[in-house]
């Protein structure tokens, strides 16, 4: 037996179903292959999948079955978690962001980010709660938030705007939810190195700019991310409902 069958079958996510959303690269792929390390079955969620226009549920990728789903499509969200069997945990690592000086946002560059950001993110979490009630799972809703969900940062208001927005639902949802042993968490990291940032970071100033921010002197990974992901998705987070990770390396401690 590989050691990856051993920790699906004893692993402390073991016999558990992981919804991860945003799945397909970056934080959340990381998320994806760290719950399956752990022993979770994992269904990745995302509007497509590297050299694919998406997949249908239970398409086999490595560790986790995939589903195409663009999360802002409502209906399609809500129809997901109706049908999709039994759900233990849902980690949604789906966000985007447009930096820009606040006089330079358009009406619809804000739209975008609060429609994926702060919409998507607040009516995942309904019909993935629902799931969980209508199952009788005790399970753990973990939404990826940012650093910027609690300060605020030049050329993000909008960002800073959406992020906090989700800070504030992830506890009114953690006791609103918390009877029916469902917890609700933020993780909020800091700057993480992936594709999407890594074109930011060729320049020089600004990685020096932002590893001054960081007092543990490095930038994070996505490994860092999934880490606090599967914490707060287990049993030793137990008592863990309405808070945030800060997964920074002391950005916010400043």
């Amino acid at each position: 037996m590989s050691g990856r069958d051993a920790l699906g079958t004893t692993g402390p996510l073991a016999g558990r179903t992981v919804v991860v959303v945003g799945a397909s690269r970056g934080i959340g792929a990381a998320c994806a292959r760290a719950a399956a390390a752990h022993g979770a079955s994992v269904v990745g969620v995302a509007r497509s999948f590297p050299g694919t226009h998406g997949a249908d549920p239970g398409t086999p990728a490595g560790p986790m079955a995939t589903c195409y789903l663009d999360v802002t499509d409502l209906a399609a969200l809500a129809r997901f978690f109706r049908t999709c069997g039994p759900v233990d945990g849902v980690v949604n690592a789906a966000g985007t962001n447009v930096p820009q000086p606040a006089r330079d946002v358009t009406r619809e560059t804000f739209d975008a980010v609060f429609d994926l950001n702060v919409r998507a993110s607040y009516f995942l979490l309904r019909a993935a709660s629902q799931n969980m009630i209508d199952h009788r799972r005790r399970g753990s809703l973990v939404t990826v938030s940012s650093q910027m969900g609690h300060v605020g940062a030049a050329n993000r208001t909008v960002y800073c705007a959406s992020k906090h927005a989700v800070e504030g639902m992830a506890k009114a949802f953690a006791l609103e939810l918390a009877p029916a042993g469902i917890r609700v968490n933020t993780i909020a990291p800091t700057f993480i190195s992936t594709d999407l940032t890594e074109p930011m970071f060729r320049d020089p100033a600004f990685r020096a700019e932002v590893l001054a921010r960081i007092p543990i002197g490095r930038i994070g990974s996505p490994e860092d991310v999934a880490a606090a992901a599967v914490f707060l998705l287990g049993d030793g987070a137990g008592l863990i409902t309405g808070t945030s990770v800060r997964v920074d390396g002391g950005w916010t401690a400043i």
